[in-house]
């Protein structure tokens, strides 16, 4: 089985005693009488599309004659894992309707048809004129393959590779492959607002080579692959690393601008500008007619899954998603001009450059328009709150044998002293600029300190009064407290 992306079927079909012109008349009349519609004509062959149907968003048939022989295959133009069969039933379609199609005509008419066939291509042209939408999955010719650069598939393996190569790294200085935690994506560089925002703008670019975990990285380079075959050979080597890195800055951009306190990390936002560059190109003339309905249904089930996928699912960075996405497209349009022209370099310079600076002016904007957190101030607080915490808490820690007027001493001069000063702390963190969910812990603090201060006075009367009615109220707010403290312990 031949290795690649897509599932296809390969088979040899032997001249006989036709010419390759005459086998080549044959070929297109069959394509025309399965209903497929024919895509791009030279000299050795041909490429045709057939329909879309229930079972299959299409598949590309191609024949080259070499030798004296036939090479056809078939291979899905879409991003499904399995075709059940459906290639192989398309080359035996062809090779069944061309033999009986051979029965019925006359040498002198296949030749009649040859010489009108030629105004419609250059008889000299080794190549078909068009870009087939999945010739590049032809230089994959083994897992190797999908890192070495070759022409028309240049920059892509070479994000993989970087891709890979860092993650290697982090490994190997002791990062967990599976689920690294927060502290270590922070040092090798994801984006998080409240450290992007504190002069580390560099993190905007840096996270869209990192990834949270190897399944993470393993799901992302396949989509990378995918799209990198599809639309590195219409973008060329820089437009490609071009639109690949400025969708990467608008994902981390858009994360930041939407995400208060998300770590977000992984190349996914650039893919999704790269998905979304070749969906642009998708509705315009630069794609192959035949094949742009099935990719575009293809491509666009592929995006609207992962999307939705992502708004249903906990832990998606669909901000980003989204960001690259809309970049993408803009990138697409913006490019197409240049791949109409391909020999205007100044096009293609002015382009890149102007995407570069609208990129920069996006993210400045809102780099520069998301208000700060006061999380410096915040944190000077809770380091004061946890002082005066374990102050309070001494009275549990006072000798056995300490009299009763000692224990009531303790808690009326220290400890609800200090729980009150903390319901105050709390107070004046609560009016500080910060994300909701430090908000909402705020209530649970500032709930906590009623509770320990309920405890205290509960705790006096006892001793006071020398009764054990207030015994179950003292363990109810003891139960009350393991709760929160748990719920505080777990944000």
């Amino acid at each position: 089985m031949a290795f690649g992306l897509s599932p296809k079927h390969l088979s040899e079909f032997p001249l006989e005693d036709l010419s390759p012109e005459q086998f080549l008349v044959i070929a297109i009349k069959t394509a025309e009488k399965l209903g497929w519609n024919i895509g791009s004509i030279n000299k050795s062959g041909l490429q045709a599309y057939t329909k879309m149907s229930m079972a299959s968003f299409s598949e590309e048939v191609s024949i080259k004659i070499i030798n004296g022989k036939a090479l056809l295959k078939s291979e899905c133009t879409g991003n499904q894992l399995m075709d059940w069969g459906k290639n192989k039933e398309n080359i035996a379609k062809f090779i069944a309707s061309f033999k009986e199609l051979k029965q019925n005509v006359l040498p002198e008419e296949l030749e009649q048809a040859y010489e009108e066939l030629k105004n419609s291509f250059d008889p000299d042209a080794d190549e078909f004129i068009n870009i087939s939408p999945i010739s590049a999955k032809e230089k994959l010719t083994g897992i190797l393959s999908v890192f070495i650069p070759v022409r028309g598939y240049f920059i892509t393996p070479l994000l993989i590779d970087l891709n890979i190569v860092l993650f290697i790294i982090m490994s190997s200085t002791g990062v967990n492959i599976l689920m690294p935690d927060g502290e270590s994506l922070l040092l090798w560089g994801a984006n998080f607002r409240p450290l992007t925002l504190e002069g580390e703008w560099w993190r905007l670019l840096t996270s869209c080579f990192l990834h949270i975990g190897i399944f993470h990285l393993l799901m992302n380079m396949y989509a990378l692959l995918y799209i990198g075959l599809l639309l590195e050979p219409y973008l060329g080597k820089a437009k490609f690393l071009a639109a690949y890195l400025l969708t990467g800055i608008a994902a981390s951009a858009s994360s930041l601008w939407w995400n208060e306190l998300v770590i977000s990390a992984g190349a996914s936002g650039a893919i999704f500008g790269m998905y979304g560059v070749f969906l642009a190109l998708l509705t315009t003339n630069i794609i192959e007619k035949s094949a742009r309905k099935s990719l575009l249904i293809s491509i666009g089930i592929f995006v609207m899954y992962n999307i939705s996928h992502g708004l249903r699912s906990g832990g998606i960075d669909n901000a980003a998603h989204l960001g690259g996405l809309v970049s993408g497209i803009i990138a697409g349009y913006a490019f197409v001009p240049g791949i109409s022209k391909p020999e205007d370099l100044r096009l293609k310079t002015f382009t890149i450059a102007a995407m570069i600076v609208v990129v920069m002016i996006g993210a400045s904007y809102v780099y520069t328009n998301i208000r700060t957190y006061d999380l410096e101030a915040y944190d000077a607080k809770m380091e004061k709150f946890g002082t005066m915490e374990k102050l309070a808490l001494e009275m549990y820690f006072m000798p056995s044998t300490a009299s009763e007027e000692r224990i009531l001493h303790e808690i009326k001069t220290v400890s609800l002293y200090y729980w009150n000063e903390n319901k105050e702390l709390i107070r004046e963190a609560d009016r500080l600029y910060l994300p909701a969910l430090i908000h909402e812990r705020n209530k649970k603090m500032f709930e906590y300190c009623n509770l320990r201060i309920k405890l205290c006075k509960l705790l006096c009367r006892a001793i006071e009064e020398k009764s054990e009615q207030y015994a179950e109220q003292i363990d109810d707010i003891n139960q009350d407290l393991e709760v929160l403290i748990n719920e505080l312990s777990l944000e």
